[in-house]
Protein backbone atom coordinates (compact mmCIF):
# COMPACT_ATOMS: atom_id res chain seq x y z
CA UNK A 1 0.00 0.00 0.00
CA UNK A 2 1.38 3.44 -1.13
CA UNK A 3 2.15 5.47 1.97
CA UNK A 4 1.77 9.35 1.03
CA UNK A 5 4.78 11.25 1.84
CA UNK A 6 3.61 15.04 3.98
CA UNK A 7 6.17 18.24 3.23
CA UNK A 8 5.91 20.61 6.85
CA UNK A 9 7.18 23.68 6.18
CA UNK A 10 7.26 25.85 8.98
CA UNK A 11 10.74 27.91 11.23
CA UNK A 12 9.36 26.90 14.49
CA UNK A 13 11.13 23.48 14.97
CA UNK A 14 8.82 22.62 17.67
CA UNK A 15 5.81 22.81 15.11
CA UNK A 16 7.73 20.75 12.80
CA UNK A 17 8.51 18.13 15.31
CA UNK A 18 5.12 18.03 17.11
CA UNK A 19 3.40 17.53 13.69
CA UNK A 20 5.95 14.60 12.60
CA UNK A 21 5.61 13.09 15.34
CA UNK A 22 1.89 12.96 15.42
CA UNK A 23 1.85 12.38 11.28
CA UNK A 24 4.30 9.31 11.06
CA UNK A 25 1.65 7.65 14.04
CA UNK A 26 -1.11 8.05 11.30
CA UNK A 27 0.81 6.13 9.21
CA UNK A 28 2.31 8.94 6.88
CA UNK A 29 5.78 9.66 5.99
CA UNK A 30 7.32 12.95 6.49
CA UNK A 31 9.66 15.42 5.14
CA UNK A 32 9.81 19.09 6.48
CA UNK A 33 11.65 22.06 5.84
CA UNK A 34 12.58 25.37 7.94
CA UNK A 35 12.04 28.04 4.78
CA UNK A 36 10.66 28.60 1.40
CA UNK A 37 13.91 27.81 0.07
CA UNK A 38 14.90 24.50 1.78
CA UNK A 39 11.71 23.46 0.95
CA UNK A 40 11.39 23.95 -3.35
CA UNK A 41 15.13 21.93 -3.11
CA UNK A 42 13.38 18.97 -1.56
CA UNK A 43 10.03 19.26 -3.83
CA UNK A 44 12.60 19.10 -6.71
CA UNK A 45 14.16 15.71 -5.66
CA UNK A 46 11.47 14.02 -3.50
CA UNK A 47 8.20 12.99 -4.30
CA UNK A 48 5.54 14.31 -1.96
CA UNK A 49 1.80 13.86 -1.48
CA UNK A 50 0.92 17.02 0.26
CA UNK A 51 2.03 20.52 1.61
CA UNK A 52 1.53 21.54 5.20
CA UNK A 53 2.54 25.11 5.09
CA UNK A 54 3.30 28.56 7.30
CA UNK A 55 2.04 31.67 6.30
CA UNK A 56 4.78 33.33 8.47
CA UNK A 57 8.45 32.48 7.30
CA UNK A 58 11.72 34.54 6.92
CA UNK A 59 12.28 34.94 2.80
CA UNK A 60 9.51 33.87 1.00
CA UNK A 61 6.84 33.90 2.94
CA UNK A 62 3.96 30.61 2.76
CA UNK A 63 1.40 32.98 0.28
CA UNK A 64 3.96 33.77 -1.75
CA UNK A 65 5.20 30.24 -1.92
CA UNK A 66 1.73 28.89 -2.84
CA UNK A 67 1.78 31.23 -5.53
CA UNK A 68 5.05 30.20 -6.55
CA UNK A 69 4.33 26.68 -6.15
CA UNK A 70 1.07 27.12 -9.09
CA UNK A 71 2.52 28.20 -11.31
CA UNK A 72 5.15 25.44 -11.52
CA UNK A 73 3.83 22.80 -13.48
CA UNK A 74 4.83 19.88 -11.20
CA UNK A 75 3.51 20.69 -8.35
CA UNK A 76 0.05 22.98 -10.12
CA UNK A 77 -2.17 20.37 -8.31
CA UNK A 78 -0.35 19.70 -5.62
CA UNK A 79 -2.43 19.76 -2.34
CA UNK A 80 -1.68 22.36 0.04
CA UNK A 81 -2.89 23.12 3.38
CA UNK A 82 -2.07 26.31 5.22
CA UNK A 83 -1.47 26.88 8.62
CA UNK A 84 -1.28 29.77 10.13
CA UNK A 85 -2.21 31.93 13.50
CA UNK A 86 -3.58 34.93 11.26
CA UNK A 87 -7.79 33.72 11.48
CA UNK A 88 -9.11 37.26 10.00
CA UNK A 89 -11.64 36.28 7.12
CA UNK A 90 -9.41 38.56 4.82
CA UNK A 91 -6.07 36.54 5.31
CA UNK A 92 -8.46 33.20 4.74
CA UNK A 93 -9.49 34.33 1.46
CA UNK A 94 -6.16 35.83 0.55
CA UNK A 95 -4.48 32.38 1.42
CA UNK A 96 -7.25 30.60 -0.97
CA UNK A 97 -7.16 33.12 -3.72
CA UNK A 98 -3.16 32.28 -3.80
CA UNK A 99 -3.90 28.63 -4.57
CA UNK A 100 -4.01 26.55 -0.96
CA UNK A 101 -6.45 24.10 -0.94
CA UNK A 102 -7.47 24.55 2.63
CA UNK A 103 -6.65 26.81 5.60
CA UNK A 104 -6.45 26.02 9.41
CA UNK A 105 -5.43 28.69 12.25
CA UNK A 106 -3.40 27.68 14.47
CA UNK A 107 -3.67 26.63 17.75
CA UNK A 108 -5.47 23.54 16.24
CA UNK A 109 -6.59 19.61 16.76
CA UNK A 110 -4.22 16.80 15.37
CA UNK A 111 -7.40 14.90 14.77
CA UNK A 112 -8.73 17.45 12.48
CA UNK A 113 -5.87 18.34 10.74
CA UNK A 114 -5.03 14.43 9.79
CA UNK A 115 -9.20 14.07 8.89
CA UNK A 116 -8.17 17.44 6.71
CA UNK A 117 -5.50 15.84 4.87
CA UNK A 118 -7.05 12.55 4.12
CA UNK A 119 -9.93 14.38 2.34
CA UNK A 120 -7.82 16.39 0.48
CA UNK A 121 -5.51 13.55 -0.29
CA UNK A 122 -8.97 11.61 -1.57
CA UNK A 123 -9.96 14.01 -3.64
CA UNK A 124 -6.50 14.64 -5.35
CA UNK A 125 -6.79 10.24 -6.34
CA UNK A 126 -10.59 10.41 -7.27
CA UNK A 127 -9.24 12.99 -10.30
CA UNK A 128 -6.20 11.17 -11.02
CA UNK A 129 -7.62 7.81 -11.61
CA UNK A 130 -7.87 7.73 -15.23
CA UNK A 131 -4.56 9.41 -15.17
CA UNK A 132 -2.86 6.51 -17.03
CA UNK A 133 -1.13 7.01 -20.57
CA UNK A 134 -0.19 4.19 -22.71
CA UNK A 135 2.10 4.14 -25.71
CA UNK A 136 2.08 0.22 -27.01
CA UNK A 137 3.62 -1.43 -23.49
CA UNK A 138 4.63 1.74 -21.87
CA UNK A 139 2.51 2.97 -19.20
CA UNK A 140 3.15 5.78 -16.92
CA UNK A 141 0.81 6.44 -13.70
CA UNK A 142 -0.22 9.86 -12.04
CA UNK A 143 -1.37 7.89 -8.73
CA UNK A 144 1.45 5.98 -8.15
CA UNK A 145 4.42 7.91 -9.71
CA UNK A 146 5.38 5.22 -11.90
CA UNK A 147 6.09 4.18 -15.30
CA UNK A 148 6.19 0.71 -16.20
CA UNK A 149 7.88 -0.91 -19.83
CA UNK A 150 5.95 -4.44 -20.81
CA UNK A 151 4.64 -4.60 -16.84
CA UNK A 152 8.18 -4.02 -15.17
CA UNK A 153 8.31 -0.89 -13.58
CA UNK A 154 11.19 1.27 -14.35
CA UNK A 155 13.97 2.75 -11.78
CA UNK A 156 13.27 6.60 -12.16
CA UNK A 157 13.97 9.42 -10.34
CA UNK A 158 11.96 12.40 -9.01
CA UNK A 159 13.42 14.60 -12.00
CA UNK A 160 13.05 11.57 -14.40
CA UNK A 161 9.67 10.57 -14.30
CA UNK A 162 8.89 14.60 -14.40
CA UNK A 163 10.74 14.17 -17.56
CA UNK A 164 8.70 10.99 -18.73
CA UNK A 165 5.24 12.86 -17.54
CA UNK A 166 6.23 15.67 -19.61
CA UNK A 167 6.98 14.10 -22.84
CA UNK A 168 4.27 11.02 -22.72
CA UNK A 169 1.42 13.70 -22.27
CA UNK A 170 2.77 15.98 -25.65
CA UNK A 171 4.15 13.30 -27.53
CA UNK A 172 5.90 14.22 -30.89
CA UNK A 173 6.22 17.38 -29.49
CA UNK A 174 10.14 18.96 -29.58
CA UNK A 175 11.29 20.92 -27.02
CA UNK A 176 13.82 23.33 -26.22
CA UNK A 177 16.28 22.63 -23.51
CA UNK A 178 15.40 26.13 -22.16
CA UNK A 179 11.40 25.00 -22.57
CA UNK A 180 12.66 21.49 -20.30
CA UNK A 181 14.48 23.42 -17.55
CA UNK A 182 11.38 25.58 -17.10
CA UNK A 183 8.68 22.97 -17.64
CA UNK A 184 10.44 20.31 -15.09
CA UNK A 185 13.29 22.35 -13.49
CA UNK A 186 10.74 25.33 -13.10
CA UNK A 187 11.36 26.48 -9.63
CA UNK A 188 15.26 26.13 -9.39
CA UNK A 189 17.27 29.47 -11.17
CA UNK A 190 20.50 27.84 -11.04
CA UNK A 191 20.40 24.64 -13.35
CA UNK A 192 21.69 24.86 -16.13
CA UNK A 193 21.12 23.80 -20.02
CA UNK A 194 24.08 21.13 -19.59
CA UNK A 195 21.67 19.15 -16.63
CA UNK A 196 18.63 18.88 -18.95
CA UNK A 197 21.77 17.01 -21.21
CA UNK A 198 22.74 14.68 -18.61
CA UNK A 199 19.09 13.65 -17.19
CA UNK A 200 17.76 13.05 -21.01
CA UNK A 201 21.40 10.69 -21.39
CA UNK A 202 20.27 9.32 -18.14
CA UNK A 203 16.79 8.18 -18.72
CA UNK A 204 17.56 7.05 -22.49
CA UNK A 205 20.08 4.60 -20.22
CA UNK A 206 17.26 3.47 -18.43
CA UNK A 207 14.89 3.13 -21.77
CA UNK A 208 17.59 1.12 -23.02
CA UNK A 209 17.13 -1.25 -20.80
CA UNK A 210 13.95 -2.06 -22.19
CA UNK A 211 14.43 -1.36 -25.70
CA UNK A 212 12.48 2.11 -25.46
CA UNK A 213 15.58 4.39 -25.87
CA UNK A 214 15.26 5.12 -29.76
CA UNK A 215 11.62 6.49 -28.77
CA UNK A 216 13.35 9.52 -26.90
CA UNK A 217 14.85 11.39 -29.82
CA UNK A 218 17.54 14.22 -30.13
CA UNK A 219 15.74 17.18 -32.51
CA UNK A 220 18.61 18.78 -34.16
CA UNK A 221 18.86 22.38 -33.40
CA UNK A 222 15.62 22.34 -30.78
CA UNK A 223 16.29 19.96 -27.91
CA UNK A 224 14.47 16.45 -27.84
CA UNK A 225 11.38 15.28 -28.37
CA UNK A 226 8.94 11.85 -27.37
CA UNK A 227 7.98 10.05 -30.08
CA UNK A 228 6.55 6.51 -30.92
CA UNK A 229 8.14 4.90 -34.23
CA UNK A 230 6.43 4.42 -37.10
CA UNK A 231 6.00 0.87 -37.85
Amino acid sequence: MHRHTILIIDDETSIREMLAFSLQNAGFDVLHAQNSSEALEILRDHQTDLILLDWMMPGLSGVELVKRLRQTPQTTRLPIIMLTAREQEDDKVRGLDAGADDYITKPFSVRELISRIKAALRQVQSSDQTKKIKLGNLCLDQVSQCVTADDKIMALSPTEFRLMSLFMNNLDRAYSRAQLLDLVWGMDSDIVDRTVDVHVLRLRKILAKHGYNHWLQTVRGIGYRFSVPKE
